[in-house]
């Protein structure tokens, strides 16, 4: 595998996953600014001296990879896709940005929501974390939405990545909320376009490092009660081993383990029974990104889909 971006958080938490996996081996990753600098600098687990390179794009002719995973800035994905795919045909390229999110050429990978598609995909768009938590919350109950679900999300300055802005800035964020792109932010519009119902979606970042927490509230097309939603969720999601749904509100501390998501607090309005709302968190780095990314290279790759992700370090940061 070779991963470019390995300097972003999500990047480093696809490293400590990787690690982890023994039908994966990391032939390279790319990082210009820790160029020269060893893995283990950055995570002393790492069980080599490999060092992250800078790697220019005339230079992935030269590499020998079956999966390639894209960890940089949104709008730079496309451009190292294209020399990628033309230099190997045949290899599975994930990409961890929004470039690829809207193309109906790549394979969308809400993991449980697509694994048949996954299963054989050579070019998987990896969903952003609030469309993931958002899309989980409201694919069981789709078909009854009667107007747009309002969705308020609250999430870490992990977020925001590495380069330093108000969003990340922890002196601005102490006693803080954040709110910013309250309309049309690229994650509304992924949900509203997979989910297939306009949704309305408004971000905001707290003080805390990780995780996300989404209040979703809907009108649905019938009355229901909280034991009707709970069951129905049930039902979808039974079987599924990272999603837990329960009855009382989900906090991102009960996120354990971290690559899991949790959906609760089921709340139906006692003056209009078609009113609803409930809580979906998750962990942004992980279930919202790098933990997802592997599930669905994992089933590119015909691995068990969970193959070192339930493994995976139990960050609490």
């Amino acid at each position: 595998m070779v991963l470019i971006g390995a300097r972003g958080y999500v990047g480093q938490e696809l490293l400590q996953l990787i690690a982890q996996h023994e039908h994966i081996d990391l032939l390279l990753a790319s990082s210009s600014t820790q160029s020269g600098q060893p893995i283990a600098s950055l995570l002393p687990e790492w069980p080599d001296e490999q060092c992250f390179v800078k790697l220019k794009q005339e230079e992935v002719r030269g590499l020998d990879a079956d999966v390639w995973v894209l960890a940089v800035p949104n709008e730079q994905s496309r451009a190292w896709a294209e020399v990628i795919r033309q230099a190997h045909p045949d290899c599975v390229i994930l990409d961890l940005g929004a470039d690829f999110r809207f193309e109906p050429d790549w394979v969308y990978g809400l993991t449980e929501w697509n694994r048949a598609a996954l299963s054989s995909a050579k070019s998987i768009a990896n969903p952003g974390c609030y469309a993931t938590g958002a899309q989980l919350g409201l694919m069981p109950i789709r078909e009854l939405l009667a107007s747009p679900p309002v969705i308020f999300g609250v999430s870490g300055y992990s977020g925001a990545g590495r380069t330093p802005s108000p969003r990340n800035d922890p002196e601005r964020l102490a006693d803080n909320l954040i709110p910013y792109a309250l309309g049309g932010h690229v994650h509304e519009r992924e949900i509203s376009q997979h989910l297939g119902r306009m949704v309305r979606f408004y971000p905001h970042v707290a003080g805390f490092f990780r995780g996300l927490t989404l209040t979703i509230a809907v009108r649905l097309t019938e009355p229901v009660d909280q034991a009707d939603l709970l069951q129905r969720f049930e039902h979808v999601y039974g079987n599924e081993p990272l999603i837990h749904t329960a009855e009382k509100i989900p906090e991102i501390r009960d996120l354990q383990p971290r690559v899991t998501v949790r959906i609760g607090g089921f709340s139906v309005d006692g003056r209009d029974a078609h009113r609803a709302c409930f809580v979906v968190v998750l962990d942004n780095l992980l279930k919202g990104a790098a933990s997802q990314a592997l599930q669905n290279i994992n089933l590119a790759l015909g691995y068990d889909e969970l193959h070192a992700v339930l493994h995976s370090n139990e960050l609490t940061s």
